[in-house]
Formats: C-alpha cells, sequence, structure tokens
C-alpha cells in the first residue's frame, strides 16, 4: 500500500490517496477548485490508479470540498461516521462563515463504523474511533505499513481544535492516549494538515498531550 499526499484549499488541507495494485481509496478530499481537482485526476491517470472509495475522517468543510466534484467525475460517494452526518450536511454553510466555496456536499453511501476493515489490494486499514475534534471522528490505521491517518486528532507538535460544534478538549485527549499512542512510537503519522509525524515523536514532545 502506498499513500500520496497532495494539499489543497485555502486551509491547507492534507488529502491522501491510498493505492495497491492499481486500485485507490481517496481519504479526505479537499480539492475545492478545478486547479486543484485537475491535479487530483491527472495524477491518478498518470499513475493508472482507479479510485473506488471516498472515506472521509471526519466532515469539516475543508476535508470535504471535493465530494461533489468526485460524485461527478467518477460517480463515488462519501463515506463517514454517522455522527458527522450532521456536519457534512452543513458543509456548505460552513464553508461560507469561514468565507469559501463550497459545493452541496452528496449524501454519505455509508456510514463507517470502529472495528471495520477497509481492504485495499492484499493489505487492510483498521478503522479507530477517535472523537474529540469532532464527534464521528475516525482514523485509518495499517498494522502492516505502520501508519495511522489521524485527521485532524493529531499533528506535529499540536491537535485538533475542539471549538467547533460537536468537539470537545477531554474527549480529544483520551482518543490521543487511548487509541494513538498505545499503536507504538514507530508509527507514522500523516495527519489532515502539515508534516508528518510519528507517534513517538509526539508522545514525547507534544506539548498538549505527553504519553
Amino acid at each position: 500500500m502506498h499513500v500520496k499526499k497532495f494539499t489543497f484549499n485555502p486551509f491547507q488541507e492534507n488529502t491522501y490517496i491510498l493505492h495497491a495494485e492499481g486500485e485507490g481509496i481517496i481519504v479526505d478530499p479537499g480539492c475545492g477548485d478545478k486547479d486543484e481537482q485537475r491535479e487530483l485526476e491527472a495524477w491518478l491517470e498518470k499513475n493508472e490508479v482507479r479510485p473506488s472509495r471516498i472515506l472521509l475522517t471526519h466532515a469539516h468543510v475543508d476535508h470535504v470540498m471535493g465530494c461533489a466534484w468526485l460524485k461527478r467525475r467518477y460517480g463515488l460517494l462519501p463515506e463517514v461516521h454517522r455522527n458527522d452526518l450532521f456536519i457534512l450536511e452543513n458543509a456548505q454553510v460552513s464553508g461560507a462563515m469561514f468565507g469559501v466555496d463550497c459545493e452541496s456536499v452528496p449524501a454519505p453511501k455509508r456510514f463507517i463504523e470502529e472495528g471495520e476493515i477497509v481492504q485495499l489490494g492484499n493489505e487492510h486499514l483498521d478503522v479507530l474511533f477517535v472523537p474529540g475534534h469532532a464527534p464521528g471522528h475516525i482514523a485509518f490505521y495499517s498494522p502492516s505499513e505502520k501508519f495511522i491517518l489521524s485527521g485532524d486528532v493529531l499533528f506535529h507538535r499540536s491537535i485538533g481544535r475542539t471549538d467547533l460544534p460537536g468537539g470537545d478538549m477531554e474527549t480529544l485527549l483520551e482518543s490521543i492516549r487511548t487509541k494513538l499512542y498505545p499503536l507504538g512510537d514507530d508509527i507514522t503519522v500523516y495527519s489532515g494538515h502539515g508534516p508528518e509525524t510519528t507517534i513517538g515523536e509526539e508522545r514525547r514532545m507534544n506539548p498538549f498531550v505527553k504519553g
């Protein structure tokens, strides 16, 4: 399984494509304008990757700005945790509040639950429920490749904000301490914003939540 990162939209959100054997899963499509959409499409075509699913770590507007386009272009619908449905349904309004354009996001294809296995080629991702930044926040963990897509839960030397609807600081810290840090120091963290880090680095150095 390979990881390709794009950084899109005014929020500098990280969109990821996980790919193996010609199949790709798009995680948190933040490609909100035509140039960004062309960039993602060109990469898929050049690398002969066929997108098969859209997975959302959570439904904040910066992570869903490409969903409407992906439905038109590839016929794909997002998959999200049910606790974030109200955020998904209000993404267009949220975008306007932040001064960015976001098309109305299509209704989800299905809801993702903790404990699910996401298959990609011969490998898989485990779904972890990590609320706090958003009430339905999930993360995608690859035990074989030793990485996790943490969304906006854990960043390089930082953590997600909790002042948006459904956010809660104590819940966020508990998610990090009980779900992420136990995975092991050698796990690479691909965050929703900023550079990669590792569980070990954040457990030792993160000023907000040391392990």
